[in-house]
């Protein structure tokens, strides 16, 4: 994040959001917490100066870290939280007044938190948001289905590019997930370090690579007069379409059978052909020797079929260039949520803290930093109080981690974009402990340390 001033802008749609993002995202939500407004408008509780704070008691499924991801489409839901007069006559359980409250609502107050590609652990307060209980209550629902869904795929996707050790992986999820999500999904994928995305919105938006060449039905349409298989020529079609660079799929029928006649058709100089089907593992590794007895030393394997962070972990010494993984990652790959909270944790400058056995909180307005060591491996996560003096620590690199995001309503400009998040993610990747990055269960990379409260 940059240093200095905090820099107010007017901004403008980003470009390439659609009707459906910038569109109002005020029905984003839960009827309670209108309730809730009601209420506290009615008992002169709406105007109390309130924090609330986003963060995970626990990783899922034990994992190591977690991965901020979806920031950026918070500032944008927050700034577009406008009750449309259509979503205003919708809501006949509640007062005019309070109708009258919802139609010239803004949000006025202030968010700060984790950038976008940032880790974090148990009780990181990733974001921060300070205002009127009115105006920060009712953005509880819009704000944690958003960075719930994409840090959960961003931190799946982040264990199999670690699998993958080097080798690029494509998202083509976008069948098993619903529409919009699977947009919103390539996006966490590819902040996570894929390279592609099979999903056309997702490159249109958000300009991420888009990728792919044919299904088995392109191979399936072409058969002879007798009604017969004809690979060869759905090989040579899709060559001709695409030119010798593309990858064709050989598992149709028999895959050594396929591997020939791509040759045949695309010569030595063949792009990749692909696998979706069987033991991926020994496959491979027929395949790779049958193609260099051919002479195509050059065409590279790629890979698909249920892939997730495990499988991908067992195929790392085997000869693939490419992974496509699909159901896995746009659903966290098990964890489909991060398992993100919002609550309450101070009120007119008093902190206030559950205490419900299992879901103890810890009151007062935070901030946090991260220490290194010199070899910029990192040790722990510091929460203080967000008005308290940054704790020092001598001989440790302190790195802060709570950011200015929103200022008296207005998004903060210089906000870092999707690529410098994306390569923030691989940098801070690199400063966890060795084991961190490890795919079994344990307990999180590092711990998190509360001073001052």
């Amino acid at each position: 994040m940059r240093c200095g001033p905090v820099n107010l802008v007017p901004i403008s749609p980003r470009d390439r959001i659609n009707t459906v993002t910038s569109s109002s995202t005020a029905f984003l939500t839960d009827k309670y917490e209108l309730t809730m407004l009601e209420a506290a408008l009615r008992d002169s509780t709406a105007d109390r100066q309130c924090t609330f704070e986003v963060f995970a008691r626990k990783l899922p499924n034990e994992r190591r870290y977690g991965v901020v991801a979806g920031t950026e489409r918070v500032l944008e839901a927050v700034r577009h939280y406008v009750f449309t007069e259509e979503q205003l006559a919708t809501l006949d359980f509640l007062q005019e007044s309070t109708i009258e409250y919802l139609r010239r609502f803004r949000f006025s107050g202030h968010i700060d938190g984790y950038r976008e590609g940032e880790l974090y652990f148990p009780y990181s307060p990733l974001l921060t948001v300070r205002g009127s209980f009115a105006e920060c209550v009712v953005l509880e629902t819009v704000i944690l289905s958003i960075m719930n869904a994409d840090s959960a795929v961003a931190s799946a996707a982040a264990r199999m590019v670690t699998a993958a050790d080097g080798r690029p992986i494509m998202e083509m999820g976008s069948r098993r997930t619903h529409e919009y999500s699977a947009v919103t999904a390539s996006r966490a994928a590819y902040l996570a370090g894929f390279q592609a995305t099979s999903n056309m919105e997702a490159s249109f938006r958000y300009g991420i690579p888009a990728s792919g060449t044919s299904a088995h039905a392109w191979t399936l349409l072409h058969v002879n007069e007798k009604g017969e298989p004809d690979e060869k020529a759905a090989f040579k079609a899709q060559v001709e379409a695409l030119g010798i660079g593309t990858t064709l799929l050989v598992d149709t029928y028999d895959i050594s059978q396929g591997v020939r006649n791509a040759i045949e058709v695309a010569g030595t100089e063949l792009g990749g052909v692909r696998i979706d089907s069987g033991d991926l593992g020994a496959i491979t590794r027929r395949v790779r020797a049958q193609l260099d007895e051919l002479g195509a030393y050059n065409t590279k394997i790629v890979v698909s079929s249920d892939l997730d962070e495990f499988t991908i972990a067992g195929l790392r010494g085997d000869p693939i260039d490419c992974f496509g993984v699909g159901t896995s990652v746009v659903t966290g790959s098990g964890a489909p949520t991060a398992h993100m909270v919002y609550k309450l944790v101070e009120v007119n400058g008093h902190p206030v803290a559950k205490r419900s056995r299992g879901k103890a909180t810890t009151g007062g307005t935070k901030k946090a930093l991260r220490t290194h060591r010199a070899s910029g491996t990192a040790i722990e996560e510091i929460v203080y109080p967000f008005t308290a003096p940054r704790p020092d620590f001598p001989h440790l690199h302190c790195l802060e981690l709570t950011h200015p995001l929103i200022r008296d309503g207005e998004i903060v400009s210089d906000q870092p974009s999707l690529s410098e998040a994306r390569e923030y993610l691989a940098q801070q990747l690199v400063s966890l402990p060795w084991e961190g990055l490890a795919l079994s269960r344990d307990e999180p990379a590092i711990s998190t340390r509360f001073l001052g409260f």
